[in-house]
């Protein structure tokens, strides 16, 4: 299983950015890679996805033109960059890795068990 890491979380004030990072310990080529988010209290849901085999994303719904994935693949790791960030968006953040990332569809992508390897999280404070 490809092991995973996530950085770049911490405190920003509402209407600011922060982009988080989770480094694969192998090549993206097959995974798809997917961010979720949980909150004190709250489900784990899904953010965003990356399929490495065809680049297709996704994006939770309410999330549409403020948060981006993308990836590097040079260096094994996608890049979450979140914009005009508000207290409703303040949780830890998870990487999640599919190892047959050609099998997540947009039914798919935001299933928790659709994915077989979790980064330990990032917390993403938002406040002032």
């Amino acid at each position: 299983q490809v092991q995973l890491v996530e950085s770049g979380g911490g405190l920003v004030q509402p209407g600011g950015s922060l982009r988080l990072s989770c480094e694969a310990s192998g090549s993206l080529r097959y995974l798809a890679i997917g961010w979720f988010r949980q909150a004190p209290g709250k489900e784990r849901e899904a953010v965003s996805c990356i399929v490495n085999v065809d680049s297709s994303t996704y994006y939770r719904d309410s999330l549409k033109g403020r948060f981006t994935i993308s990836r590097d693949t040079a260096k094994n790791t996608v890049y979450l960059q979140m914009t005009s960030l508000q207290s409703e968006d303040a949780a830890v953040y998870y990487c999640a890795a599919a190892s047959q990332g050609w099998r997540i569809t947009r039914q798919t992508w935001g299933e928790v068990n659709a994915y077989d390897s979790w980064g330990q999280g990032t917390q993403v404070t938002v406040s002032s």
